[in-house]
This record gives structure tokens, sequence and C-alpha cells, in this order.
């Protein structure tokens, strides 16, 4: 198996089934890995305002408590789901 080292070494592939047949016979170096991953970072944050219908806020909360979650951080989960949706949309 050969290991990748450097991100350049992934060539495009034509569909998902040439990548599979790629990664069959190769890795990630490990060191490769541990540099991108994003330690996220309080001071990133930005605070924003969002209006909200009041029925639809409470609902939320609702949600949000009976899965034992801030409804802001379930908000911003959602938020986030979405968004990578949509990235893979375009891609």
């Amino acid at each position: 198996m050969k290991t990748i080292t450097q991100w350049t070494e992934i060539p495009e592939f034509e569909d998902e089934e040439a990548e599979a047949k790629f990664w069959l016979g190769h890795e990630l170096d490990s060191s490769l890995m541990k540099g991108s991953e994003h330690a996220p970072d309080s001071r990133e944050s930005t605070t924003i305002t969002l209006r909200f219908d009041p029925r639809m806020l409470s609902r939320i909360k609702r949600m949000a408590r009976s899965r034992f979650l801030n409804y802001q951080s379930m908000m911003k989960q959602w938020l986030a789901e979405r968004l990578e949706d949509e990235v893979r949309k375009t891609e």
C-alpha cells in the first residue's frame, strides 16, 4: 500500500469508481491528516441577530430541549449541515 504524504499526490478522479480503486492501494499519512485538522477557536465566532416568529423559536427550543441540546448549538449544527449539502451540490 502506497502512503500519500502530499495532497498533490491525489489525482482528479473521473468518477467514484476510479476513486474507490485508487484508495484500495493508497492511504493517507497520519501527519498529513493531523495537519488538516481544524481546532475551533471560540474567538472565531461572530455574534449575529436573527428575527424569528415566536412560535417557531418556541418549537426549536422544545426540540433542542428534548435532545438535551442548547437551541443555539442545535441551530448552528443545522446550518453547518445545510451548508455542507449546498457546497456538495455546487461541486
